[in-house]
């Protein structure tokens, strides 16, 4: 017994029809056209994982530039709200 009840006998019945049916040129352009297809959607996906990655990293660094620019800011709040011992 093979796959869910199928034997192999049985695959190899359906496989002739088809080759039979459709020919062999057109299993293999078939075959060339899914395979064209599946190394498209992995290029595609990359691309998107790899624009995600940057998005990320550039999100990250605005947010550490952000926690540099108030932490100066405040620095220089502290700096204007304490009086000058020279003034006195």
């Amino acid at each position: 017994m093979g796959f869910g009840g199928i034997s192999i006998w049985q695959l190899v019945i359906v496989l002739g029809i088809v080759i039979l049916l459709f020919g062999t040129k057109k299993l293999r352009g078939l075959g060339g056209d899914i395979g064209s297809a599946v190394k498209g959607f992995k290029k595609a996906m990359n691309e998107e994982d790899t624009k995600d990655a940057n998005e990320s990293a550039d999100k990250k660094k605005i947010t550490n530039e952000d926690a540099q620019f108030s932490e100066q800011a405040s620095t220089d709040e502290k700096k204007d709200k304490t009086p000058d011992s020279s003034s006195k």
